[in-house]
C-alpha cells in the first residue's frame, strides 16, 4: 500500500534554492512541483485541487507571489499558502496577512525550519475540517468553529487563517492570561523559535483593528504587560 503525499506547489526562480528545497521537501515525504514564474503558477491554479499547500516566493521577475495568493483567495479557495520574502519589514508582514497568506518565512533559512512550518500548516488544515460542529459566544462575538467563521454583532469578520486560529484560542480562554510563549507554540506547534514576536504583534494590532471600537484603547484583547494577552469578557 502506497501512503499519498502531500502535494505542494512551489512557486520559486532561484535555481540554487530549488536544488536545495527539492532534496529536502522529497526527503521529508513532500511531493513538490516548482515553477519559475507568476505566469506559470497562474497557469497551475486552474488545476489547484490537485494541491495541499502553495508556496509562494514574494519576489519574481515577472511579477510578486502577492498576485497569485490574490488570485487563490478571489476564487474562494483556502489552500494554505506560505510566502518566501527576502523581507522581514512589517510592511512585507502586512502585505501578507491582507492577501490571505497564512505564513511567511524570511530568507536565508534552515530547510528544516520549513518543513516544520509545513508539517504544522498542513495538520492544522486537516483539524480543521474536523472540527465539531459547535459555535462558542463571548459577549458579541460568535464563532462558528465548523464554518471557522467569527461574527461580531451579528457580521461576519474577514480574517486570516492566522486572526482566525488566534482569536479562537483567546476566546476559549476568555479571562485568562495567555503568554506569548503559549500563542506562538499553539499556532505554530512548538516552533515559536522560528516565530519573530514582532509577527505576532502584527497578527494582535491587525485583530484589534478588526474587533475594537477603539484598536488604541481595547476593550477586549488587552495587553498584559510582560506575560501575554488576554481575551476580556466585556459585561454590557
Amino acid at each position: 500500500m502506497r501512503i499519498m503525499e502531500n502535494r505542494i506547489l512551489l512557486l520559486e526562480d532561484d535555481v540554487s534554492l530549488i536544488d536545495g528545497l527539492k532534496y529536502s521537501l522529497k526527503k521529508n515525504g513532500f511531493e513538490v512541483e516548482f515553477v519559475r514564474s507568476i505566469q506559470e503558477a497562474l497557469a497551475c491554479i486552474t488545476e489547484i485541487d490537485k494541491y495541499d499547500m502553495l508556496i509562494l516566493d514574494v519576489t519574481l521577475p515577472d511579477g510578486s507571489g502577492f498576485e497569485v495568493c490574490e488570485t487563490v483567495r478571489g476564487y474562494g479557495n483556502k489552500i494554505p499558502i506560505i510566502f518566501l520574502t527576502a523581507s522581514d519589514e512589517e510592511v512585507s508582514i502586512i502585505r501578507g496577512l491582507d492577501c490571505g497568506g497564512d505564513d511567511y518565512i524570511t530568507k536565508p533559512f534552515k530547510l528544516g525550519e520549513l518543513c516544520s512550518r509545513i508539517r504544522a500548516l498542513l495538520r492544522r488544515a486537516g483539524l480543521s475540517n474536523q472540527e465539531p460542529g459547535i459555535t462558542i459566544e463571548c459577549g458579541d462575538i460568535k464563532i462558528d468553529l465548523l464554518g471557522s467563521r467569527v461574527l461580531l454583532k451579528g457580521k461576519l469578520l474577514e480574517l486570516t487563517a492566522a486572526e482566525y486560529r488566534l482569536i479562537c484560542l483567546l476566546v476559549k480562554n476568555a479571562n485568562r492570561i495567555i503568554t506569548r510563549e503559549l500563542i506562538l507554540d499553539e499556532l505554530w506547534d512548538s516552533t515559536g523559535d522560528y516565530v519573530d514576536n514582532n509577527t505576532l504583534s502584527v497578527y494582535v494590532r491587525r485583530l484589534r483593528e478588526k474587533i475594537e471600537a477603539d484598536p488604541s484603547h481595547p476593550e477586549h484583547l488587552l495587553t498584559v504587560r510582560g506575560f501575554g494577552y488576554q481575551w476580556k469578557e466585556v459585561n454590557e
